[in-house]
């Protein structure tokens, strides 16, 4: 077993036949690896779809009145440990005692999925990019990989490759797709009793089957804390990744990499439920940032999730603009049923978000923070020349703001509406002359974008 552990994990990072005199961009360490930056389309799309989706759908329950992250329906089998907790409760309640977690399985049929169906709306929200939970800390995979041991969608379930199906359907809508994967599982054996053995022979394997297999453009790695990242070989592999990998060029990947990588190492830092840039981000640093969070309290499903638990639409393209005007992206997460239908009130919050986006996206997509990220409820963004004031709240008559400083070449238009509008300078403002709201303003949520061109 040995000889076959040194096997795997030296396949795994030298090169590839015939590119043995290749020189590496990116060695094996953090003072290396954290030099690469990440990839420029993922700067430009900001706004992207998680997807929790695995054996957790199933019983789909987690106390929405706990406080953050007790709330996540995908803990189920970690709640269910504390027997004095509310998910033990539920699971005496409707499944009894000697129901096992592993006999979900046999329910998460997926025999609902459609997965263009999925793509098509992702495609009408105005995302440009989604990322597949591949593996929870649960371990079962939505993917037929390497030593999962007949713990994934096709061997048990679904008996249908989830990842393939929905990858193949979201790039015909010419979508970026990427995968979350967890570096540890709960109560792997392995992981308990051979911690080198699990990461050589079943991480790293499966890790590099994704990309291999599927070429994402993400990859979203979680569960760090558990490990420093010398213990997942974290720098091995994204040197890999980075130089010899098909999608070298093209993917990119987050901060989760060991628990102390966060926000220090890595590709784009990560915040969740915070709504704020995660801790050592500063405008205009190096490093990308990203706003991860569910249009409810959970990012999988929890069906006892009521209207009040969830974002509305003027909450959620709140959300986005705070998130696009301080450099970050947002990853707004859905949580499909077992059968694989998408909640209905999820599908309306991403087509309202879309069709916003469908008006208003030049003042998101492929812009930069401007000197200004905010005054009041009104976010800036910027792009080339223009400056974009997205208001909160319509403003009525006039929209009188601080920060910019108009010049003699000064123009402002209404996104959506080709007439320039009447503007002053009075009292060290700008003052904007606003049009009426119109029925399709009243359709959409409440954020008014108005583009400057023209300011200092």
């Amino acid at each position: 077993m040995l000889i076959r552990s040194l096997f795997v994990a030296a396949s795994l990072f030298l090169l590839p036949m015939g590119l043995s005199a290749q020189v590496a961009h990116y060695e094996p360490n953090w003072e290396s690896i954290d030099k690469r930056p990440t990839p420029e389309w993922f700067d430009d799309s900001k706004f992207g779809i998680f997807i929790h989706w695995g054996v957790y759908s199933v019983p789909a329950y987690a106390d929405p009145h706990a406080e953050v992250g007790q709330t996540y329906a995908e803990w189920y089998w970690n709640h269910m440990q504390d027997k004095k907790g509310p998910t033990w409760a539920f699971h005496l309640a409707h499944y009894g005692a000697n129901f096992k977690y592993q006999d979900f399985a046999n329910q998460f049929k997926a025999d609902l999925f459609e997965p263009a169906q999925w793509a098509d709306l992702f495609a009408r929200s105005g995302a440009r990019y989604f990322v597949l939970t591949s593996k929870h800390h649960e371990g079962f995979c939505l993917w037929p990989c390497p030593a999962s041991w007949n713990w994934n969608s096709v061997d048990v379930g679904p008996h249908r490759d989830l990842a393939g199906e929905l990858t193949e359907a979201v790039r015909a809508q010419g979508l970026k797709m990427g995968f979350y994967y967890s570096l540890y599982e709960w109560y792997n054996p392995l992981y308990h009793s051979d911690l080198e053995r699990y990461v050589t022979e079943h991480m790293l394997p499966q890790m590099k089957d994704l990309v291999e297999r599927y070429h994402p453009a993400v990859l979203w790695t979680d569960g760090e804390w558990e490990q420093p990242s010398d213990v997942w070989k974290s720098t091995e592999f994204l040197a890999w990744l980075f130089n010899n990998s098909p999608v070298h060029d093209e993917i990119g990947v987050n901060d989760r990499w060991g628990k102390e990588t966060r926000s220090k190492h890595g590709g784009f830092h990560t915040s969740e439920y915070a709504r704020f840039m995660p801790p050592g981000v500063k405008l205009g640093a190096a490093h990308k940032w990203e706003e991860d969070q569910g249009i409810g309290k959970s990012f999988g499903y929890n069906r006892v999730e009521g209207p009040l638990d969830y974002k509305s639409a003027n909450e959620l393209v709140h959300l986005l603009v705070d998130t696009v005007s301080k450099g970050g992206n947002l990853l707004l997460d859905i949580g499909p049923t077992a059968d694989g239908l998408i909640p209905v009130i999820m599908q309306e919050r991403l087509l309202q978000i879309g069709a916003w986006l469908k008006v208003n996206g030049e003042a998101i997509y492929g812009t930069h923070p401007w000197r200004e990220t905010s005054e009041g409820d009104v976010g800036y963004t910027s792009k080339s020349t223009s400056v974009y004031a997205i208001a909160e709240k319509w403003p009525g008559q006039e929209l009188v703001l601080s920060a910019p400083r108009p010049t003699a070449r000064t123009a402002i238009t209404f996104l959506g509406r080709n007439a320039p509008l009447k503007w002053r300078h009075a009292d060290g403002k700008l003052r904007i002359e606003v049009p009426p709201l119109s029925i399709s303003d009243l359709a959409l949520p409440e954020a008014y974008v108005f583009k400057l061109t023209g300011v200092e």
